[in-house]
């Protein structure tokens, strides 16, 4: 490797982590993004490497035994997953990769790729993550789950992550996360 990183940026469902990724690859050149790999079938209108990079089954399975998949999971029946090749091609190209991910994929990047930087985004503040849910959830019950699943994803991944950042002002969160990036 040419001394480029990988960052994994995850955290529970509500953290903003997607929002705060696409600010920080607006808002710097250090970092550019790989594309994501399926082996479920297009639908009408998508293009094969625009937003997922589209693979059938047998390449799929060559591809998971060939160990080149950081991490891989299936979501409603469908594979997905994360190049080695593809993150590896651009750090010879000079330049970091960063990741948005969910903390049991973030997890299996991290023991594949020991030195990628893991990057935990969560509000501090609980009353947050309670409150985004409850504007979107259909009962309290539902709120309750959530949160529950949040708080123990929470958890499971400080056990291996790198670094922690308040995601309760986006705008913070993505300078903290660009000071990291840059090794401020």
């Amino acid at each position: 490797m040419t001394g480029k990183r990988l960052y994994v940026i995850t955290g529970p469902s509500g953290a903003g982590t997607a929002e705060i990724v696409e600010k920080v690859l607006a808002d710097t050149d250090s970092v550019v993004t790989v594309t994501p790999l399926t082996a479920r079938k297009m639908k009408e209108g998508e293009v094969n490497g625009e937003g997922l990079i589209f693979y059938d089954l047998e390449e799929w399975n060559v591809l998971k035994e060939s160990g080149d998949l950081l991490e891989c999971t299936e979501m409603m029946g469908n594979d997905y997953g994360t190049s080695r090749k593809l993150v590896l091609n651009e750090f010879d190209k000079g330049n970091n990769v960063i990741i948005q991910t969910e903390p049991d994929r973030a997890a299996q990047i991290k023991r594949n790729m020991p030195e990628a930087v893991c990057i935990l985004v969560y509000p501090f503040d609980s009353e947050i993550l309670k409150t985004r849910y409850t504007e979107k959830a259909r009962s309290s019950f539902e709120v309750s789950v959530r949160t529950e699943v949040a708080l123990k994803q929470i958890y499971s991944s400080k056990l291996f992550c790198d670094w922690e950042v308040d995601s309760g002002d986006a705008d913070n969160a993505c300078k903290e996360i660009i000071s990291i990036i840059n090794g401020n």
